[in-house]
Formats: structure tokens, sequence, C-alpha cells
């Protein structure tokens, strides 16, 4: 399959469940390769991520069920409730996270660019986030990508013992694909592209 099918392949599926083709250790492989052959501003490496499956992968997701529980009102609960136990039904969950002490070194080793390297490395997640994710949909298993840092981040960081410098970016959750992703749509390429000779 080509690289820019793998890319049009790769969607956000909400209906997931347990059952994916391949152990833990292939899927385990596969999103540490995605992440550690994803480039990275000056070859940083900052990108860390936390493989959850199991009674971690559903701990993860109670932990995000009920610190939510304590700030939606309750008269809108349920559908939340129903959003995380979708995720909860998933196979596992990645956790993605830049370490801020390379940002921080990178800051004092080049003085210069101190201001950028935050910025790049939001860009060096994304990269290893989309990276992970086209990876797993390549091998059959839907994805789809969430962001419930920060609210979760403390009780997360103590439960996974999670270096201090660690910050939280986004979590992918994972399974076997139950229902398809719907149509999508896109706008204009006229309002999105411009091309010069």
């Amino acid at each position: 399959m080509s690289f820019l099918n793998q890319i049009k392949q790769r969607r956000t599926i909400y209906a997931l469940g347990k059952d994916i083709s391949l152990d833990q250790a292939k899927v385990e492989e596969i999103i540490k390769d995605a992440v550690k052959h994803s480039p990275s501003a000056f070859n940083s490496q900052s990108s860390r991520a936390v493989i959850l499956f199991g009674d971690s992968h559903v701990k993860f997701w109670t932990i995000v069920l009920e610190t939510l529980r304590k700030i939606v009102p309750a008269e809108a609960f349920e559908g939340t409730a129903g959003k995380i136990n979708s995720f909860i039904a998933g196979a596992g969950s990645v956790l993605f996270y830049e370490d801020l002490s390379v940002v921080k070194g990178l800051q004092e080793q080049f003085p210069l660019y101190a201001d950028n390297f935050p910025v790049w490395a939001e860009h060096s997640t994304a990269i290893a986030q989309f990276a992970a994710w086209t990876a797993l949909s390549e091998a059959g298993i839907g994805a789809s990508l969430q962001h419930y840092n920060p609210i979760v981040d403390d009780e997360v960081a103590e439960t996974f013992e999670i270096p201090a410098d660690w910050k939280l970016r986004a979590q992918l959750v994972f399974g076997s694909i139950e229902a398809p992703a719907g149509e999508k749509a896109f706008i204009d390429d006229a309002a999105r592209f411009k091309t010069f000779n």
C-alpha cells in the first residue's frame, strides 16, 4: 500500500472493540517503531509513549470518567459516560508525552532558538501521534485521538509513575473496528492551497 493510501485509510474510529488480530507484543512493536522513526527538531527525540493494555487501559479511562464526573453537570453526564465507555471498550491506549527536560536542555544549548523548542516539541508529538495512528490503521486496527489533558495529568502521573518532566499531550485509544468511519467532507482546494511558478 502506498503511503498516501495509508494516510487516506487512517480515519477516526469511534466504535472500537477488543478483538484485534495482532498480539500485544506486535501492537507494541508497531507503536514503538512509529514513534522511534518519527522526525523531531534537532533529532531531539523528545516524544514519549506510555502503552496501556488490559487493566491499565481500563484504569486510565476510569480516571478520565471519574474526573469528568466531578466537573460535567449531572444532566449532561450520561452522554459523557457513554463516550468514555466506548473508549474503555477498546483494546488499549497510547498516552503521548513530551519530555520537557529535553526541550529545556535544547533551550540552554541553543539560546538563539529557545522560544522555538516548545513549538517544535508540539510538532514532534503531532508527527509521532500521526505515525502511530497511521501504522495501526495499516495493520487493520482502528483508533481515535483524544485530549483529556491536563485535567487528568496529576492522577495519571501518580498512577503510572510518569516522570515529572513528561507532559501529557494526547491519548490514542485503539481496538478492533466495530463500525466504519463516516464519510469525510473536504473544503474546496481553492480555499486551502496556492501554487506559484
